[in-house]
């Protein structure tokens, strides 16, 4: 085999990534930097590892990474579960509280202002004690605060009771990811990290589902939050029965028997101060993200309900089929990132979407608009399957439970008005429909705000790094290498020290992709 061709060090600096970044978006191979046990450090191109053939990938995974992956794969439905079964009954909940749409979903910017908190707190819980007790906490909490919602008196309380269960629900993400991913075989991950983050998706799927089968009465919606009561609780006590992840413990036991909180929060100190320029990244490329999937999709059972005059079956049967396209392009858009890169990938799905949009909100009748909002969110979550595998690869090694999960969740903190700001216009703003009426305008609003988003998705991730096939198997958890430090200085040794968070030995060599 030929050797690799040699290639310019990796850019220093936000312009100049940038720039190297824009133009490796065209080169087919990967940048790639090596350095190796004596510590030199030399970068070549490489080229991406041929596809191989799903079944062989999933046969890879051993029976004990199938149960960590389904576990978290199970977690991250559950918690979609819980935030759709409000979105996708806006106008029920209009009605029983005698009050606006745009009222409605400012439980949902709550919801995803509050979530930032709880995954920066349930992310380093997961960092530092693992990943088991913090979801178990989280999910039996996110079922109890469903019951709390239900027996909502008031507008007031209901806000309140949601608000609290943003800050639980935004643990989920971070642990889950990190559980699910982190001991699969690094040609598999791209597969997989399509198939997780479709996990939000099929929950999607599910309260669509539920809503379906409960009918359109005010009332019904209690009956949809019951059933997402139910299923969170039995994910939490279905955790409790399967052991802490095995990586987690065997990057402890290496690291240090005991990590302690101010080492911890020493190395995260450190970790912000010298990756400030990729934590902003993610945040900024996570906001878009999030605005993505909430303005193209937490209405759209809304404008399938006011502007296209739908019943609550057809549109409900609309949500589910729009849902079961972003399962599929997911799984497949992120399986193929694994081959294409993950930014090629990611822009590819996003400038398409774009191209769908007058497909997705012109058509009058049930089958022409369940087949557009098919096709385009097949590219809308395809675009979004690449992103749990993607944050994880550009994620400091120490802090992949955390990092991820606070990134993502900031995002979805400074788009959380956006579901609210899609209702506010389109309460505002009137279009004559197809019976001739007058109808709220959701769809131009959607469209021009996902035009506008996808465009931003595109330009963020074509200018942004990537690191694909990172490994991060061998890496000590966070505060580990900060408290061998702190013992070697108050010992007083000198001389040459080999950590004991450094898993990798002998002639082994780093690899970190560009």
């Amino acid at each position: 085999m030929a050797s690799n061709e040699d290639a310019a060090p990796v850019a220093k600096g936000t312009i100049a990534t940038m720039k190297q970044s824009w133009a490796d978006l065209f080169h087919w191979r990967q940048r790639v930097s090596i350095t190796n046990e004596y510590g030199e450090t030399t970068t070549e191109w490489q080229s991406p590892e041929p596809l191989q053939n799903p079944v062989k990938l999933f046969m890879q995974l051993s029976a004990r990474d199938w149960v960590f992956f389904l576990v978290g794969l199970a977690a991250w439905t559950a918690d979609a579960f819980d935030f759709h079964a409000l979105s996708i009954q806006t106008v029920k909940l209009a009605a029983y509280y005698d009050t606006t749409k745009t009222n409605i979903t400012t439980a949902i910017t709550l919801t995803l202002l509050l979530r930032s908190v709880g995954a920066a707190f349930f992310g380093l819980a997961g960092d530092k004690f693992g990943r088991k007790w913090p979801m178990v906490v989280n999910m039996i909490v996110l079922g109890l605060l469903q019951i709390a919602t239900i027996y909502s008196a008031t507008f007031q309380q209901f806000l309140a009771v949601r608000s609290l269960f943003g800050l639980f629900m935004g643990g989920v993400y971070g642990n889950a990811i990190a559980m699910a991913l982190e001991n699969c075989p690094v040609n598999a991950r791209g597969l997989m990290s399509g198939i997780l983050q479709q996990g939000y998706s099929f929950g999607y799927v599910l309260a669509a589902c539920a809503n379906l089968g409960v009918g359109g009465s005010t009332e019904s919606w209690k009956t949809v939050f019951w059933i997402a009561a139910g299923l969170s609780i039995a994910v939490g006590l279905i955790r409790i029965c399967f052991p802490e992840s095995q990586q987690f413990l065997a990057a402890k036991r290496a690291g240090k028997p005991k990590v302690t909180p101010a080492a911890f929060f020493r190395e995260t100190r450190a970790m912000l101060a010298k990756e400030w320029r990729m934590c902003i990244y993610c945040v900024i490329l996570m906001t878009w993200f999030n605005y993505y999937s909430h303005t193209s999709q937490d209405s759209y059972t809304t404008f399938l309900l006011t502007q296209k005059e739908f019943k609550n079956a057809a549109a409900s049967r609309g949500s589910i089929i729009m849902k079961v396209g972003a399962c599929v392009g997911g799984t497949i858009i992120g399986y193929l990132s694994q081959f294409v890169g993950r930014r090629r990938a990611m822009v590819g799905a996003a400038l398409i979407s774009g191209c769908l949009i007058p497909a997705w909100i012109l058509p009058t009748g049930e089958p022409s608009l369940s087949a557009s909002g098919f096709f385009m969110q097949f590219f809308v979550q395809g675009a979004w399957g690449v992103i749990p595998i993607h944050l994880n690869e550009l994620s400091p090694p120490a802090f992949r439970s955390s990092f991820p999960g606070i990134t993502y969740q900031v995002g979805n903190m400074i788009s959380s008005p956006s579901a609210q700001i899609v209702n506010a216009i389109s309460e505002s703003h009137y279009i004559r429909g197809a019976s001739g009426d007058s109808v709220e305008a959701y769809g131009p609003t959607m469209g021009v705000a996902t035009a506008i988003i996808a465009l931003g998705i595109a330009v963020t991730a074509a200018l942004g790094p990537e690191k694909r096939g990172s490994r991060f198997e061998t890496t000590a958890p966070a505060g580990a290498e900060q408290d061998v430090m702190v013992k070697r200085r108050e010992s007083g040794s000198e001389g040459a020290y080999e950590s004991e968070g450094q898993l990798e030995k002998g002639s082994e060599a780093k690899v970190e992709k560009a």
